[in-house]
């Protein structure tokens, strides 16, 4: 999904706004499999999804646990780095070949007070993500594995077909095996 047409899905913007827009974000392309940040690092980065699949994680005793997964038209930020300056726990890697769209978060802010809207976006996509990682916390909480597994597949059906098995099953919260239980008895 395109940026600009993503973010005038959301919010007016006049024409030079979405010029503006667009030659304030750059973009870059990484390969399948690239580690874009390692858990610990400080990104003041902000990043929309214009193509491809990545992947948020972190570890946990040697383990590689799937936080959440970010296909096109999601945007991802580091909250604990922008917003309170500190290292992120979670490593992001691009599970396809993608194309996004970055800013620095002190460039956006300013790019905000040119483009009064673009605080209408953020507001928008704030309430947005705090919705997805409180149904996710509330499923991981109260769902069984199997209805988890369910929810991925009714709201999300190509991150089945795009992510590797262990990365779904650690983000179900549950192991490879159980995944593959569960994936034959819906089939």
């Amino acid at each position: 999904m395109d940026f600009i047409q993503h973010i005038s899905s959301k919010i007016s913007l006049t024409e030079a706004e979405k010029e503006r827009i667009n030659k304030a974000f750059k973009t870059e392309r990484h390969a399948k499999n690239t580690i874009l940040m390692l858990p610990g690092a400080n990104s003041q980065k902000a990043t929309f999804v214009e193509k491809g699949l990545l992947r948020t994680y972190y570890t946990h005793n040697d383990k590689d646990i799937t936080h959440f997964f970010f296909e096109e038209g999601f945007v991802s930020m580091n909250i604990d780095s922008v917003f309170f300056n500190q290292p992120t726990p979670y490593g992001t890697e691009a599970l396809e070949d993608v194309t996004l769209r970055t800013i620095q978060y002190r460039d956006f802010l300013a790019l905000s007070e040119e483009i009064p809207p673009l605080k209408d976006y953020v507001f928008l996509t704030s309430i947005q993500m705090v919705k997805l990682f409180s149904d996710r916390l509330y499923s991981l909480q109260f769902h069984t594995a199997q209805e988890r597994y369910s929810t991925l597949l009714n709201d999300h059906p190509s991150i089945l077909m795009r992510a590797p098995l262990g990365h779904i099953a650690s983000y179900l919260g549950i192991t490879q095996q159980t995944l593959s239980v569960i994936r034959s008895k819906t089939k």
